[in-house]
């Protein structure tokens, strides 16, 4: 017989996976001038990345909070566009200091989701991202790292501070891997959310790709 019904839906609260209602997401220093100064992946991989975790967590209302660091000081400038075009209605916590779990605004704009499962992105991932990764999972937090949507200054900088997180207890994920988590089956009324993400993941992983080669035939003539 086929099948064509989704299998019973887990309490979406207590569930041990992560779901729409049990998490909140965060987004880190996603300024100009960190992804300059990143090195382990490209601006256009990490934005594949950031990007579809933006377009998850609007998708599926998810709890998100926003933060950049010196923006009033005057010495950094704001979110980059095409993650807050994701967002509407998602304001920014600017800070002084690079761990933003120092900061009473974000502390409180986290406490304030009433999630514990946080899925966290930021650059650089050795800072931006470990730094209040490790204070949140002293406090009693799941941290979720989205691996594919940070960058560290190096691939070595950033394979270390992942090493660090996970041996801290953090739980990497992938961008993709979480959308799934969060659609769970394709026979859910609510599985379309999911469907326009991937299919858009995909078109901008197809153009990165060709980028790519056209950069490699230019290079070899």
């Amino acid at each position: 017989m086929p099948k064509t019904r989704p299998e019973p839906v887990r309490d979406p609260e207590t569930d041990h996976l992560l779901t729409p209602q049990n998490c909140a997401i965060v987004l880190i220093d996603f300024q100009p001038g960190q992804y300059a100064t990143v090195g382990s992946a490209t601006v256009e991989e990490i934005d594949l990345g950031a990007v579809t975790l933006a377009k998850l967590a609007h998708a599926y209302a998810i709890p998100t909070v926003v933060t950049t660091v010196a923006v009033d000081m005057g010495v950094n400038e704001p979110t980059n566009p095409v993650l807050l075009d994701e967002l509407p209605g998602v304001a920014e916590i600017d800070r002084t200091g690079v761990n933003a779990w120092e900061d009473a605004d974000f502390r409180a704009a986290v406490e304030a989701t009433g999630r514990r499962k946080i899925v966290m992105a930021g650059l650089w991932t050795e800072v931006c991202l470990a730094f209040p990764t490790l204070d949140m999972l002293r406090e009693g937090y799941e941290i979720y790292p989205v691996v594919d949507a940070v960058g560290g200054v190096s691939a070595v900088t950033h394979d270390t501070a992942i090493t660090r997180m996970v041996q801290a207890g953090a739980q990497p994920i992938t961008s993709l891997a979480l959308g799934c988590e969060l659609m769970r089956n394709w026979a859910r009324s609510d599985s379309d959310l999911y469907r326009v993400i991937i299919n858009d993941y995909f078109r901008r992983k197809r153009a990165i790709g060709a980028a790519k080669q056209n950069l490699l035939h230019r290079s070899v003539r």
